[in-house]
């Protein structure tokens, strides 16, 4: 390790960021880039554990400490080396992942843990800027050809595996640019949009192909998948918002989270769009769901220029600490404050919407809601079923509603039907356990449209285990 009392000398410390009233100003990314004595600072707070339960942490099996003791030494093509080993797109999750191994780092015991997340990120972008970073051609092609369905994490990760296995593989894609949600559905101020293209465009000079604005199942039919491929990779993610079935859901005003986060995407990029305009500006806007996609619409709608954001969720407000549901290494559930709640949000928890109001042209005016309580199972300790409480019957007021309440399942309607897959009992794509195969032999899943709505990191680490199990398959 590279200073072995780095932990005891420095505390945890994160790059600044742009003034919350200049950054609403904007889409750009806000946080300011490290100096290398901070890196260095905080590269060396890692302890080099006997037993890094900070790999463990990750899906993708990062080799956290070695990575950080090349930092220390600044050794960056080491650093560099050692992380794009498990992690084919460290761009990605070091800037939107939650950090499951910041949750398992031992120093996190008794500290706050190494800021792993970031150091990751640095790493990545300190190889870009030295050409370090440069396309890896296979060493020779086995003349099978692999379709993956979806570029979103996990379709880009076993496209990019296949690849260098030496497979010729073509992605598709619905949209008219490649990422799925990381390039529609999380904002630009936590990920620049250029940064995707970055991956993009190496990946294609790897010798992936990339078909856009191709609906798979309409533009491109199941058909023609099976005469011209190999193998079938689905990809598609979990994408079927979950609703919320209550009384003048019909009004206008009421959008899917992604319905406005995908737009406004395309309005910072000059993407053309066949919608309603969705725009916050002038109005009060209702957020209901706690969750990142929550968050991203909190900060965009405060940079249209809401002149209210509330969020409500209906779980009860988490602790601020680790409790007895969640103790180290297990991922801690604790309260979150986002740098979007920190421009502009009022919070309230425990708390179930009731019925939408509006007016008699149809246009929302609000909510009703009640406040809950929650009891636990005694077993387990964790919440199971709730009361409403009597005479807290509230209304909030607002002229946009966005249902930011997670993802059901996989779309199952076009390729999956017409390739006859099975589905799980929750609408997933169903598969022999660890193998990522479905009931259709040459046909295979990964991601959030196998496993459900899950982490960015998991479903880059789904988009490689899936590959290794198609290569096997054409092998």
């Amino acid at each position: 390790m590279g200073k072995t009392d780095g932990f005891l000398l420095y505390k945890r410390e994160l790059p600044t960021k742009d003034a919350v009233a200049d950054r609403v100003q904007h889409y750009k990314e806000f946080q300011h880039l490290p100096s290398s004595e901070l890196l260095n600072k905080q590269a060396a707070r890692c302890m080099n554990c006997g037993i890094p339960f900070c790999m463990s942490g990750c899906p993708l099996g990062n080799v956290i400490p070695e990575f950080n003791d090349a930092v220390y030494k600044e050794e960056w093509k080491k650093a560099y080396d050692i992380l794009s080993t498990t992690n084919p797109f460290p761009e990605f999750t070091g800037r939107i992942c939650p950090a499951p191994c910041e949750g398992s780092c031992v120093l996190g015991i008794n500290e706050l843990p190494v800021t792993i997340e970031e150091i990751e990120k640095n790493i990545i972008e300190i190889a870009y800027q030295n050409g370090y970073v440069k396309p890896r051609l296979p060493l020779k092609r086995t003349g099978k050809k692999v379709a993956v369905i979806g570029s979103g994490p996990s379709g880009l990760a076993a496209a990019e595996k296949l690849n260098q296995l030496g497979h010729s593989v073509t992605v598709f894609e619905r949209e008219s640019e490649v990422g799925g949600l990381l390039r529609f559905g999380i904002p630009d101020f936590k990920l620049d949009k250029s940064v995707v293209k970055r991956r993009a465009d190496l990946m294609k000079a790897e010798g992936i192909e990339f078909k856009t604005n191709t609906l798979v199942g309409k533009d491109y039919s199941a058909e023609q998948l099976n005469r011209e491929f190999h193998a079938i990779v689905l990809a598609m993610g979990s994408t079927v918002p979950r609703n919320l079935p209550i009384p003048n859901r019909d009004a206008k005003g009421v959008y899917f989270a992604m319905e406005y986060l995908r737009q406004n995407n395309k309005k910072v990029s000059n993407i053309a769009f066949t919608e309603d305009n969705i725009d916050a500006k002038g109005k009060k806007v209702l957020v209901i769901g706690g969750g990142d996609t929550g968050s991203d619409c909190i900060g965009t709608a405060n940079r249209q220029g809401a002149t209210e954001v509330h969020q409500i969720e209906i779980m009860p407000t988490p602790p601020s600490q680790r409790d007895e549901t969640m103790p180290w290494p297990m991922y801690p559930m604790i309260l979150k404050t986002t740098t979007s709640h920190e421009e502009g949000c009022t919070r309230k928890w425990a708390i179930n919407a009731k019925e939408f109001i509006k007016d008699e042209a149809g246009n929302l005016k609000g909510l009703k809601a009640v406040e809950i309580e929650w009891s636990k199972d005694p077993v387990t300790k964790r919440y199971t079923t709730f009361t409403e409480k009597p005479g807290t019957e509230f209304t909030i007021e607002c002229d946009l509603a966005f249902l930011a309440m997670g993802f059901l399942h996989v779309e199952q309607k076009g390729i999956v039907e017409d390739l006859e897959i099975n589905l799980d009992p929750r609408g997933n794509l169903i598969g022999k356990e660890g193998e990522f195969t479905t009931n259709q032999e040459k046909v295979f899943s990964c991601g959030d449209a196998r496993r459900g709505q899950s982490l960015v990191v998991w479903a880059i680490s789904e988009g490689l285990q899936c590959a290794e199990k198609v290569d096997a398959f054409l092998s």
